[in-house]
Order: C-alpha cells, then sequence, then structure tokens
C-alpha cells in the first residue's frame, strides 16, 4: 500500500477492495486522475483508493498517471537530538529540493539542506521513507517523489533562510517544539517524524 497526498487528503494505492464509506474506490488503469484531484480538493470526501491487483506494478502504474518530480530531502539532527526545520509558505517542513542534472539522490538531499538552511558537515546515517505527493505548477499537476534521509551534523553556525525559495524561517526544534510545529505541516512530514 501507498499514500500519495493531495493537500493533506491521501490517495491509497492498494489491492483491497473494501466497502466506500468516507472514500471512493477507482479502478487504477482506468481512473481519471485529474478528476479524483478535484473531488479530494472540493468535497468533504476523506480519501480516495485506486485498486490494482497487483500489488507490485501499483505504484509504477500510478506514476505513469502524471509527470513526476523527483527530489531528495533530509531529517536532520544536530547533537543535542534536535531536528532541523524550514518554514515555508506558513507551514513547518524538512528542507527538500529537486534533482540536478545527473546527481545522485543523496547529493541532492546534503545540496539541498545545505541551500535552504546554511547547515554544514552533515552525514546521512540512514534512508527513510519515500514519500508522494501531488502539486500544481503552471496549471499542470505533476507528482513530488521524495527521497528522505536521515541525517546529522554538528554543525552550531548561523542559520540561514534561503529566502528566494520562500523560506523564512530556519530552526533547530526540540522534541516539544517539534510536537507544535507538526500541528501546522504536511502529512508527508508527520510521517516522517
Amino acid at each position: 500500500m501507498y499514500k500519495v497526498f493531495v493537500g493533506d487528503k491521501p490517495i491509497i494505492l492498494t489491492t483491497v477492495v473494501e466497502q466506500e464509506t468516507n472514500f471512493k474506490n477507482y479502478l487504477l488503469d482506468t481512473v481519471n486522475i485529474e478528476k479524483v484531484i478535484k473531488e479530494l480538493n472540493t468535497t468533504k470526501l476523506a480519501e480516495v483508493r485506486l485498486i490494482h491487483k497487483n500489488a507490485e506494478k501499483l505504484l509504477k502504474k500510478f506514476l505513469k498517471k502524471l509527470p513526476n518530480v523527483i527530489a531528495g530531502g533530509g531529517k536532520v539532527y544536530n547533537d543535542k537530538k534536535d531536528i532541523l526545520f524550514i518554514y515555508r509558505n506558513d507551514k513547518w517542513d524538512l528542507p527538500k529540493g529537486k534533482v540536478e542534472g545527473n546527481e545522485s539522490i543523496e547529493k541532492t538531499a546534503i545540496r539541498e539542506v545545505v541551500e535552504e538552511t546554511g547547515v554544514a558537515g552533515l552525514q546521512i546515517t540512514k534512508p527513510l521513507e519515500t514519500t508522494y505527493h501531488i502539486f500544481k505548477r503552471n496549471g499542470n499537476h505533476k507528482i513530488k517523489v521524495t527521497y528522505w534521509f536521515e541525517m546529522k551534523t554538528s554543525f552550531t553556525g548561523v542559520l540561514f533562510a534561503q529566502e528566494e525559495e520562500g523560506i523564512t524561517k530556519v530552526e533547530w526544534l526540540d522534541q516539544e517544539q517539534v510536537s507544535k510545529a507538526l500541528e501546522n505541516s504536511y502529512a508527508n512530514i508527520k510521517i516522517l517524524i
């Protein structure tokens, strides 16, 4: 099963057909994805489930429905176990961004964290869950596929918000602050924390 978010509402990719309650079932092969996105954005529907009999083909078939944007990002810990957050578009988020050229996804994730926050000395400790969400750019929907990595750093320097990317704050948040920030964050970020 996979979750692809449209705002905070999920499109669930699954092999299981269940009785519809606060969600709708569609067949993945024949679904009109633009109709599904509109439905999630304009109705009280909690989620949509796209059904396909072959679990191994669910994600591959879905990703062919819209253009893909590949990104890398980091959940960064400092020596105090605080987590690095950015504030953009009036929401708390983790630093991430698109792959450039033929760089590896790990290089993308580190580069984006450095560019968006000014934090240096990053070391990847492990891969995290990959997240999926649908966004609209220039009138067209796209699927952002973000590969996340847990990182650590001993950096204690000045944090720098990359304003040209719409970032207005960069902060190290402790566990209590993280809980509060997640009240105003994205569904995908809540999954990672």
